[in-house]
């Protein structure tokens, strides 16, 4: 089925990948394992529990190379790939995802423009789950890989016949806030329910935790900052909210040009920094 013999893909509750796939309403395409935790979890909590509503979580590289510490300081490449494969079906389990998938690609294979193999394996992804949200990085990211995961995404998205298409396909955060985006220019996501669960989630991945990256302190409180800081002159809504920048119309337009749509985002910023202090002078 994928392109890579040593993709997996899981199943929690154990119907059939077919079926797992099928009824799956939205999806997260993600460049490493916890990255779905950190950046989906609008799509994992509008999920959970849920009867009618179905997660679906896809890592397309197989994070050999993450920083190692502590308990894994001594871990191969190979190992490391292990451990967070079966971390990141923990996650599945405990978040009751309808399917976990891993592409198993390497960084270099994701960010090669020219390889349209993880473009093919997004696709068939895509046309057997037809979601309806789709959530991936966003494009201002700092990680090359995840801008590579973006792009590779919204190039399968734009294969798809119009009718197949999500109805939303969001740019998350992880490798750099959100927050300079100009608030109506934001996608905001209210994620004050179950903190627990999002705490558990991010904490299944005790090689990053452990191994020297405490995402879990780090995830929560950027989404405590973000719903504090959303606006300065009024009282807090929520206990958390995470950011995203919507990226439908790169979708459904093939024609608009990616670099153009994120750089209007940045000057419509600068626009307001330069309004604010010609404000004040």
């Amino acid at each position: 089925m994928w392109h890579k013999e040593t993709a997996q893909i899981f199943v929690p509750d154990q119907l059939s990948d077919r079926e797992a796939l099928h009824r799956t309403t939205h999806i997260a395409i993600a460049a490493h394992q916890d990255d779905i935790e950190i950046m989906a979890v609008d799509g994992i909590l509008a999920c959970f529990q849920q009867v009618d509503r179905w997660f679906t979580g896809v890592v397309v590289t197989n994070g050999s190379g993450s920083p190692r510490d502590n308990l894994y300081k001594d871990y191969t490449d190979a190992e490391m790939q292990r451990v967070r494969a079966k971390e990141q079906f923990k996650a599945a389990y405990l978040g009751e995802y309808s399917a976990q998938v891993l592409l198993d690609y390497s960084s270099a294979e994701v960010k090669d423009g020219q390889n349209m193999a993880p473009v093919e394996d997004l696709l068939l992804l895509f046309e057997n789950a037809q979601p309806k949200y789709v959530y991936t990085h966003n494009l201002a990211d700092k990680h090359p890989t995840h801008v590579a995961v973006a792009m590779r995404t919204i190039q399968a998205l734009r294969k798809l016949p119009d009718d197949q298409k999500p109805e939303h396909v969001y740019g998350c955060e992880v490798w750099r806030s959100l927050e300079w985006m100009l608030d109506e220019d934001k996608v905001v996501f209210d994620t004050s329910s179950h903190e627990n669960l999002q705490t558990s989630l991010v904490g299944v991945f005790d090689s990053q935790v452990a191994g020297g990256k405490r995402y879990d302190i780090a995830t929560m409180g950027r989404r405590r900052a973000n719903a504090t800081y959303f606006a300065s002159h009024d009282v807090d809504v929520s206990t958390g909210m995470a950011f995203a920048m919507e990226l439908t119309p790169l979708v459904y337009d093939r024609d608009l040009d990616v670099m153009e749509y994120v750089q209007a985002f940045i000057a419509r910023f600068a626009g307001d920094v330069r309004k604010m202090i010609a404000s004040v002078e």
